[in-house]
C-alpha cells in the first residue's frame, strides 16, 4: 500500500468529510442568513462518498470524520455511516465520527452508537437560551441538549467546542467549564476563523485570542496540563476542580500546522489540502469518469503532493476582509 505522504514527510492519516453544505442553523460566524445552496448535481452521492472515502482508507487514512453544513440533516445519512461502519469492524479504520450542532442527535445517538462511532463534537457556544438563538438565528438549545442527552445515554462520547466570541460569550467561560466538567463532558474554545463573508457582526469585533480566554478561565479554574491527544489540532489541559478536560484550537494565534495529518473533502468532491489555502483538488471527475478507483487514487496522491507546509490566518483589518472567501460551512470547519 503506498501510504499519503505530503511533501513535508507528514503521513496524512485523517480526513474530514464534508456530506452537505446544509444546515438547520445559520450562525453568525459560519453562514450569512440568507445562504445560496449548492445544486443536487454537484454533490456527491452517498454511495459517491462513501467510494471516496474508502479510496482513503486504502491508502492510509484511519480516521474519519463527517461534518456538514449539519451532517444529519442529510436525507438517508446513516446509509452512509452503516457503510462506512464495515471499515471498522474489518479493522482497517481506527476511527469514525462526526462534528454536529446536536439539534438530530436524540434521533440518531443510539444507532450512531451502535455502528462503532464512540464520540462526536458539538458546537455549542453558549448556554443562554436567548443568546443561542440569536448565535444560531434558528436554533433551539432544548433541542440540543435533548440530543446531549441522548448521546450521552448512548454512551457516546461528547467534546463541546465552543467557538470563543468577543461581546457574546466571553462572560460564560466559567459557566461553560462547570456545565461540561459537571456532564463528563470534554470543552474546547476555538478561536473565530477568516473564513467566508458573513453579514453583520464584523469578524475583527467578535475575535477574541484564546490567551485571553485561558487567563479569564485560569482566575477561577486549576490547570494542568496533560499529554493527551485526539489526533486534531487541539492542545488540552485538566481542570483539577472537576477532572474534566479542556482544549484550546487556536489557528490564529498559534497555528498547528507542523503536525497536520488532515485533509478535507467537500460534498461537491473538492479535496482542500489545507484548511487556510485555497489550493483545492477535484475527485469529483475522477469519480464519475470511470467505476475503476485508479484514476481517483492518482488525483488523491497528486493533490497530497501539493499539501503545504501550513496556513497564514490573517485578518484583513483594513477592509474586514475574510483571509479565504470561502464560508466555513463549506470546509465543515
Amino acid at each position: 500500500m503506498m501510504q499519503l505522504i505530503d511533501p513535508f514527510g507528514r503521513a496524512v492519516t485523517y480526513l474530514r468529510v464534508s456530506v452537505t453544505d446544509r444546515c438547520d442553523f445559520r450562525c453568525v460566524y459560519c453562514m450569512s442568513e440568507n445562504m445560496t445552496f449548492l445544486p443536487k448535481a454537484e454533490i456527491l452521492s452517498l454511495e459517491e462518498l462513501e467510494r471516496v472515502a474508502g479510496a482513503f482508507v486504502r491508502l492510509g487514512v484511519r480516521k474519519l470524520r463527517l461534518t456538514g453544513g449539519e451532517p444529519l440533516v442529510r436525507r438517508n445519512i446513516m446509509s452512509l455511516f452503516r457503510g462506512l461502519s464495515r471499515l471498522l469492524e474489518s479493522g482497517d479504520l481506527d476511527e469514525l465520527t462526526l462534528t454536529t450542532n446536536g439539534s438530530q442527535l436524540d434521533r440518531f445517538a443510539p444507532e450512531l452508537a451502535d455502528l462503532g462511532v464512540k464520540r462526536v463534537n458539538v458546537s455549542l457556544d453558549t448556554l443562554d437560551p436567548d443568546k443561542f438563538a440569536a448565535i444560531t438565528r434558528w436554533g433551539k438549545i432544548d433541542k440540543v441538549m435533548a440530543g446531549l442527552a441522548a448521546a450521552k445515554a448512548a454512551g457516546l462520547g461528547v467534546k463541546i467546542n465552543t467557538v470563543a466570541l468577543k461581546g457574546v460569550n466571553d462572560g460564560e467561560f466559567d459557566d461553560l467549564v462547570a456545565w461540561a466538567g459537571a456532564e463528563g463532558f470534554d470543552l474546547t474554545f476555538i478561536e473565530v476563523m477568516p473564513l467566508g463573508e458573513i453579514g453583520e457582526g464584523a469578524r475583527l469585533d467578535q475575535y477574541m485570542p484564546l490567551s485571553m480566554v485561558r487567563a479569564r478561565i485560569q482566575e477561577r479554574w486549576t490547570l494542568e496540563e496533560i499529554d493527551y491527544r485526539t489526533g486534531g489540532p487541539a492542545r488540552y489541559v485538566r481542570v483539577k476542580e472537576t477532572g474534566g478536560r479542556i482544549g484550546f484550537i487556536t489557528p490564529m494565534t498559534h497555528n498547528f500546522c507542523e503536525g497536520c495529518n488532515r485533509v478535507r473533502l467537500t460534498c461537491t468532491g473538492t479535496l482542500y489540502m489545507c484548511l487556510g489555502q485555497e489550493d483545492a483538488a477535484d475527485l469529483r471527475t475522477p469519480v464519475r469518469a470511470s467505476e475503476s478507483d485508479a484514476a481517483l487514487e492518482a488525483a488523491i496522491h497528486e493533490a497530497i503532493a501539493r499539501k503545504p507546509k501550513g496556513h497564514d490566518f490573517i485578518i484583513d483589518r483594513n477592509h474586514n476582509l475574510p483571509a479565504v472567501g470561502r464560508h466555513m460551512s463549506v470546509t465543515g470547519g
